[in-house]
């Protein structure tokens, strides 16, 4: 398919005479345009759940979540993989992103990067890809070559394959385990993918990322139990999570987190079960950090409520 028969470089009718609409008519119509995203993104809620599930056997086998693609695209891979690490206290490395021209091409283009899927293919080579990673290629378009370079190189290495696009029936897709395309039409400004492709993009990341973040059991109820302590406001909200699982003072929890060395989750089962560090430590390690698995397997064996 031709680029100017792309869904996202067609000019929307509802915004044609923008440039003469008034600040509040601008505001409103953007609005509008933005609440097709949410339908168009339930479309894919099997293909996004299944997505999920497959990334999360391979990331509970050791593996990782890389995101690869170009622009706009890129950057919120980029932004995906970083957020995940002070959120649920992974390793960096757990989760990688690639931007087509490397981390400069945030802030400025990088001409040609995006047109070359060797590039990609280079880039997880750096990697050292293997069968136990997910590779999500990213493209408005679905016709990105470097993020077709990524998914193509992911499945030659067996590597999970999934496409994040915003048109139907992507070369991009042809060469992803699962495709995930909410259609959200044009934009306002006819080719501004940062809009409303943009935000289906990372309204698909977020699901994608938590949900793999919960079946890796970094997720106790809704709260973010593995969150680095880093700084002052990350410190309250670790032992505030201890207080609203465990039912301990505040003054408690902040002992317990300290004894802790700072991991929520060895403070929740200090508090809930009674344990020391070590011990604590070792029991999560046995139930592959899982919290919950952890307390269901105590109140087995010793008979009482967690």
């Amino acid at each position: 398919m031709a680029i100017a028969d792309l869904t996202t470089e067609q000019r929307n009718p509802a915004s044609i005479h923008i440039d003469t609409m008034t600040t509040p008519e601008i505001v409103a119509l953007i609005n509008h345009e933005d609440a097709k995203i949410a339908p168009e993104i339930a479309k894919e809620e099997a293909h996004i759940a299944a997505a999920i599930d497959e990334a999360s056997q391979r990331y509970n086998r050791g593996g990782r979540l890389i995101y690869a693609g170009a622009g706009t695209s890129g950057r919120l891979g980029v932004l995906d993989a970083a957020e995940l690490v002070p959120t649920y206290g992974i390793p960096p490395e757990r989760a990688v992103g690639l931007i087509a021209g490397g981390m400069s091409a945030m802030f400025k283009s990088v001409e040609g990067a995006e047109d070359s899927a060797e590039l990609a293919e280079h880039d997880l080579k750096q990697l050292n890809l293997n069968a136990n990673d997910t590779v999500i290629g990213i493209a408005a378009s679905g016709r990105t070559p470097y993020a077709i370079g990524a998914l193509t190189y992911a499945q030659q290495t067996h590597a999970l394959a999934v496409s994040v696009t915003c048109v139907a029936d992507s070369e991009l897709a042809t060469h992803a385990d699962i495709a995930i395309a909410p259609v959200v039409g044009p934009e306002v400004i006819t080719g501004s993918t940062r809009m409303k492709a943009g935000t289906a993009q990372k309204m698909v990341l977020n699901m994608l990322s938590t949900g793999v973040m919960i079946r890796a059991g970094k997720v106790f109820g809704n709260l973010m139990i593995d969150v680095l302590p880093t700084n002052a406001k990350l410190v309250d909200r670790a032992e505030r999570i201890i207080v609203e699982t465990t039912g301990v003072t505040k003054s408690h929890a902040a002992s317990l987190l300290k004894a802790a060395a700072h991991k929520v989750p060895v403070a929740i089962v200090m508090a809930k079960t009674g344990m020391d560090t070590a011990s604590a430590t070792q029991v999560l390690a046995a139930h592959d950090g899982v919290v919950s698995a952890v307390l269901t397997a105590w109140e087995a064996e010793h008979g009482q409520q967690s």
